[in-house]
């Protein structure tokens, strides 16, 4: 197979959304947040290009101003707010970093790199944004436009930078006896910050297993939807079984009786609300006047009101396993907290987030609804 590590991380994010653009080749326009990130890239190569003298601030933001495309954005207010961010994005770099100072060897270097063995041999293409030589060896960049910015444990463990390495070892072989002054790193440029990290040789054998784990899954016709806040930005809605619905040429194959269910629904969860807000305020109320007048119990025209005081009680986490452990009972009170399990499998080791996701089993399944108000 071949494949970039840009559809390698789209089919991490939804399986469908990488079906939809690698397999069926449904065209879509190009998101403003896609738009946005790709004319940052490329005023951050014009600016690092080499030459005699390196572009000053105010000649990267005409740079970035002739790139601008008003066309993409919905409205004016919206317009005028992205092209500010781009205006502080550039300026901000500009305070922090003086293009003269680093010593260039690429920018947007395009690889191609061969992983797996015989039967299993892929090929992986992608774009590095910036490689620079420093005093003692080199460092490999991507620049970021998100809004969030992780933790550094994810910097550690990304395998966007890997693969880029990876790349970089095969152009540069040599340096692989150099590892030690090789660094990664990913630069948030809406917050001016980059992080940087390390790798080793079992790093980078660790993450080409990873990639040969997901190629295999993609290659097994493995595309389940997922949900994600991403979604609101996505071009394949109209086509995914998660957003189709919504796009129904007014609701035309929908009987009224449905039309209604769905409306009323909406609308008596979003009263629910409301009625839960105004009962938790009255609570509060009477609950106060309880506490001053000294009673539990307060009476109103159509009925009493009672106040019970319920206690629910936790165990002693060390206590209960000096008293159970020789009684060999302690692993069978062990629970796996899966929300904990979650925060930290960014961090944790390739192999062992592979063996996590290999010990899931389906526990019970259920159905439930849930609302989005429209904005």
């Amino acid at each position: 197979m071949r494949i970039s590590y840009s559809t390698l991380d789209t089919y991490q994010t939804c399986p469908l959304k990488y079906k939809f653009q690698e397999i069926d080749k449904i065209k879509v326009p190009k998101s403003k947040e896609a738009f946005f990130g790709t004319i940052i890239h490329s005023t951050m190569k014009f600016i690092h290009t080499p030459s005699i003298l390196s572009p000053s601030l105010e000649q990267a933001l005409d740079y970035f101003s002739k790139l601008w495309n008003s066309d993409v954005f919905g409205s004016e207010p919206e317009e005028r707010a992205v092209f500010s961010q781009g205006v502080a994005i550039i300026q901000n770099y500009y305070r922090k970093n003086n293009p003269e100072d680093f010593n260039i060897v690429d920018l947007e270097s395009r690889f191609q790199i061969d992983i797996g063995e015989n039967d299993n041999k892929h090929v992986v293409s992608g774009i590095i944004d910036r490689i620079d030589k420093t005093e003692n060896g080199y460092e490999i960049i991507d620049y970021k436009t998100t809004k969030k910015m992780p933790a550094q444990e994810k910097v550690d463990n990304d395998i966007q930078l890997s693969i880029y390495l990876h790349a970089f070892l095969k152009r540069y072989p040599k340096e692989m006896d150099n590892l030690t002054n090789i660094k990664v790193s990913l630069y948030y440029l809406k917050h001016g910050v980059k992080l940087t990290a390390m790798r080793t040789k079992e790093h980078l054998k660790e993450s080409e297993q990873l990639l040969l784990d997901t190629i295999k899954i993609i290659e097994s016709g493995k595309f389940d939807p997922i949900i994600s806040p991403l979604c609101d930005w996505c071009g394949y809605q109209k086509y995914c079984p998660m957003w189709k619905h919504k796009f129904k040429e007014s609701r035309k194959m929908d009987s009224e009786e449905i039309k209604n269910a769905i409306d009323g629904y909406i609308g008596a969860k979003i009263q629910e609300i409301k009625i839960k807000k105004e009962i938790e305020e009255w609570q509060e109320k009477i609950s106060e006047y309880m506490d001053h007048e000294g009673v539990d119990r307060v009476f109103g025209e159509q009925g009493i009101i009672a106040r019970i005081l319920r206690k629910t009680y936790k165990y002693d986490k060390k206590r209960i396993k000096e008293i159970l452990e020789p009684l060999d009972k302690w692993e069978d009170v062990l629970k796996i907290d899966g929300i904990a399990l979650k925060n930290i499998m960014e961090v944790l080791p390739s192999q062992a987030r592979k063996e996590i996701e290999e010990a899931k089993i389906v526990d019970k399944e259920s159905k439930s609804f849930s609302i989005k108000k429209n904005k």
